[in-house]
């Protein structure tokens, strides 16, 4: 607009800029010089920043900044640092059998703590933060250890996981004997009611003695002969409450349909060994066996 439109308001004393919407017009007050000078200082500021320091993203990385400045190497400086004041403590734990740890209380409470944080890590996102487990995920607080309870069991399935990619990984199949037709509809059925009844939960007795037969005839190999379990074939026992699965005769149902079988990962080759002792410690401490 044209500066013939441009007046000094008489009721401020300052000139308008000349723009005016419904009859109300624009004041020419400029910015303070003490706001517009840390403008431009700000702004300076910014372009020597993105010099010195990583800012822009490319194709193929981002600008590296003239003083080299990286953030992953000053985490990995700290966690250098770190592991150098922890090095006492784990040598130790390296060269000491894990069945001995709890006798050297200054041991165990760093293997305790370093255990807790890789658990929180690497476990909690399937066995929870409080390793309570949730359905298909077992709870590693009680009693009922599938591939047994003591410290040395742990630090070998954590080592070598459950149906992994390892040679030397624990494995028990269980036969899909739904989804591969091995056994009729009404078999399983029988078979549910009979496994239900080793925990006093059948609700159809002659269906249960029906199943006891099949029982007999194609789990009892792993489950034992009274569905007590057998730990040397990875064979859960069938007489108490705890259920990796759910209770329901639905749930039974669909275990003996599709065998289950989740998978744990080995993490031998994703932990050092003194991680894993230290984890193996600490879940034996949640409910272990002897």
């Amino acid at each position: 607009m044209s500066d013939n439109h441009k007046e000094l308001d008489e009721a401020t004393g300052v000139h308008t800029t000349g723009h005016e919407w419904d009859g109300i017009k624009e004041l020419n007050n400029p910015l303070p010089k003490w706001w517009l000078y840390s403008f431009y200082a700000c702004i300076v500021w910014g372009i020597g920043y993105m010099i010195a320091y990583p800012a822009w993203p490319l194709l193929d990385g981002y600008t590296k900044g003239m003083l080299g400045y990286s953030q992953r190497a000053v985490v990995m400086s700290e966690v250098a640092l770190a592991k150098k004041a922890q090095s006492k403590f784990r040598d130790e734990l390296a060269k000491t059998s894990i069945e001995k740890i709890k006798t050297k209380p200054e041991l165990l409470r760093f293997a305790m703590a370093g255990g807790k944080a890789a658990f929180g890590d690497n476990c909690a996102p399937c066995h929870g933060r409080g390793a309570q487990g949730s359905k298909g995920y077992p709870n590693l607080n009680d009693d009922d250890w599938l591939w047994g309870g003591k410290i040395t069991d742990i630090q070998y399935t954590i080592r070598h996981g459950i149906r992994a990619a390892d040679e030397d990984t624990r494995s028990n199949d269980m036969p899909k004997f739904g989804v591969e037709e091995l056994l009729e509809p009404a078999q399983i059925n029988e078979a549910a009611e009979y496994v239900l009844s080793l925990s006093g939960k059948s609700k159809d007795a002659a269906a249960a003695a029906k199943g006891k037969v099949i029982f007999e005839e194609q789990c009892a190999a792993c489950h034992g002969d009274n569905g007590q379990g057998l730990q040397e074939m990875g064979g859960p026992t069938l007489r108490d409450a705890i259920w990796l699965y759910g209770r329901s005769k639905a749930d039974v149902v669909k275990s003996i349909e599709t065998g289950r079988g989740g998978i744990m990962p080995a993490w031998a080759t994703r932990l050092d060994e003194v991680t894993i002792k230290s984890l193996a410690v600490y879940v034996h401490s949640l409910g272990g066996g002897t």
